[in-house]
């Protein structure tokens, strides 16, 4: 039955021209174990699907660091595609809350101050998402799109001015569009998560997933994102980068 789907759902080639689309999904990956990134990377490229990525420098199963010089080939790759690029802070920098005297206070996941409860000003703030950029540019001679995620979605006015501020625009996801995939797979087993996404999720909902959970048991990309991705588009769906999402677009258009 699957293999019918993914004939049916394959994109359009010689047989003819691809089918209209009745809504637009943004698929979006934030970095992680990256026990799942040349997955991810295979999947979207067989089904011509471009998306958005996060980037962190976190640890993965390699035992190196999602930004390591060992991991350019793979960005590069992803930037050759068409993809786009948004920084996730580059030591996974958990938000703890606004301070006094305009402070922010924060709680980096990796790097010489993991665990660690630090204050930082909005300038400390923006040039941890700036990290990320000029990584980036490193890695793989190219710039970042002019947006950011926090971690656990943990944001704050601060944070947002912070990253506004810097040039970058804050991206959340949809109620629907949040994968399930941090949490526990024998509660939250991943046929479960498929039938909750395709059924709930609309027109211009952004969609997250992580590049790999170090928690949990049953990965959910190898069990869900092919038949996630075929099974909207038999509804109708597309599927674009944020680039071409109204609320971001503007930032692309600028001189």
């Amino acid at each position: 039955m699957l293999a019918a789907a993914l004939q049916a759902a394959a994109p359009a080639g010689a047989a003819g021209a691809a089918p209209a689309c009745h809504g637009t999904i943004y698929l979006s990956f934030d970095t992680g174990s990256q026990s799942q990134a040349e997955l991810i990377a295979a999947t979207l490229a067989r089904h011509r699907v471009k998306a958005t990525f996060f980037l962190a420098n976190e640890k993965t199963t390699r035992g190196d660091y999602a930004l390591d010089p060992s991991w350019a080939a793979y960005w590069k790759a992803r930037v050759a595609e068409g993809h786009a690029f948004g920084s996730h802070t580059f030591d996974h920098v958990y938000l703890q809350g606004d301070a006094a005297r305009g402070m922010i206070e924060v709680k980096p996941q990796f790097g010489s101050h993991a665990g660690e409860k630090l204050s930082w000003s909005p300038q400390q703030f923006c040039d941890e998402l700036k990290r990320v950029d000029r990584r980036f540019e490193e890695l793989t001679g190219g710039k970042l799109d002019p947006l950011w995620r926090a971690p656990g979605g943990r944001v704050s006015a601060r944070t947002l001015a912070a990253g506004k501020a810097c040039g970058y625009a804050h991206v959340a996801w949809a109620k629907a569009g949040f994968s399930g995939d941090e949490l526990s797979s024998e509660a939250y087993p991943n046929p479960v998560l498929l039938r909750r996404a395709l059924a709930n999720l609309r027109d211009g909902d952004i969609f997250v997933a992580h590049m790999g959970i170090w928690s949990r048991k049953a990965a959910w990309a190898p069990a869900n994102l092919e038949p996630l991705i075929v099974g909207l588009q038999q509804k109708g769906f597309c599927f674009a980068t944020l680039r071409a999402h109204p609320d971001y677009q503007p930032l692309f258009k600028r001189p």
